[in-house]
């Protein structure tokens, strides 16, 4: 790498508020984005990025690549590296510097059966597990210019992205997205285009979609009362693909809305587009 290029990288973290956000904000916080301006845009070729072993979203904007980096909710504080390969050239180390970021309690109350798990319900969750983490890992080449969602349903949002969840006073994993309460059967769509890479009704999630945007960009939707779309389905932005349920481990209706980046959950809040 040269010294040019070690600079750039060095001084090139910042907020892109470009054409109505189409770059999420830099928030370089445990569930948050690292906004990464990591090469000159000197040809087509875009160079490859890797965080914790997984590749990362590049985008070109103006005469420059950008990376786009989920950072997990398990990420320790202070300096975090990745790597970049530029065609014809060395490969060479980015630094960023992951912040604190205090995350709220929430204390919530359900159905016994959904806390204390029978060994079926254990192996079944187990199994279900795989298949989900296996579309929200999933990788597509395509080319991205526009990451900003839309609201995928209209809702009051009720609980926020990283919550530390405690169920029956049991604690249990942050959560990992954002629910937005409403009304049994109000239509959920498409936030933006994309692929469907998996359905299914499973035992925490209720009756789930998750879409594929490319490059690792993945949006989730769970608790869903009816799914309307099909596995491999290709969507545009505005499609609908079900209605808000009450499937699955809840309290009420509404709508569970994740969205993924190289594999990891990050505050959706980061990537939907600004409100007219």
């Amino acid at each position: 790498m040269t010294r040019r290029l070690a600079a750039m990288c060095s001084v090139s973290l910042f907020c892109l508020t470009s054409a109505a956000n189409a770059i999420p904000e830099h928030a370089p916080r445990p569930g948050g984005t690292a906004v990464i301006a990591v090469a000159a845009a000197n040809s087509d070729a875009a160079p490859i990025v890797m965080f914790d072993d997984k590749r990362v979203l590049v985008l070109r904007r103006e005469d420059e690549w950008i990376a786009v980096i989920g950072i997990p909710l398990t990420q320790s504080i202070g300096p975090a590296k990745a790597i970049v390969r530029i065609v014809d050239q060395e490969s060479s180390t980015i630094t960023f510097e992951v912040k604190p970021y205090a995350y709220r309690e929430q204390h919530l109350t359900v159905a016994k059966a959904y806390v204390d798990l029978t060994e079926e319900q254990l192996h079944r969750a187990g199994r279900e597990r795989k298949i989900i983490d296996g579309a929200l890992t999933n990788w597509r080449d395509v080319d991205l210019s526009d990451l900003s969602l839309l609201e995928p349903v209209a809702g009051r949002r009720s609980s926020s992205f990283g919550l530390r969840r405690f169920f029956n006073e049991q604690p249990r994993s942050p959560h990992k997205g954002m629910d937005v309460a409403a009304d049994l059967g109000t239509p959920v769509i498409a936030p933006g285009d994309g692929t469907v890479t998996a359905t299914g009704n499973y035992f925490f999630n209720g009756n789930t979609v998750i879409i594929d945007h490319g490059q690792g960009f993945v949006t989730m939707y769970c608790h869903l009362d009816e799914i309307g779309v099909e596995e491999g389905q290709h969507l545009t932005t505005g499609m609908p693909i079900g209605k808000v349920g009450a499937t699955g481990r809840v309290t009420g209706p509404h709508l569970h809305f994740g969205t993924y980046l190289n594999g990891t959950a990050v505050d959706p809040a980061l990537l939907l587009a600004p409100a007219d």
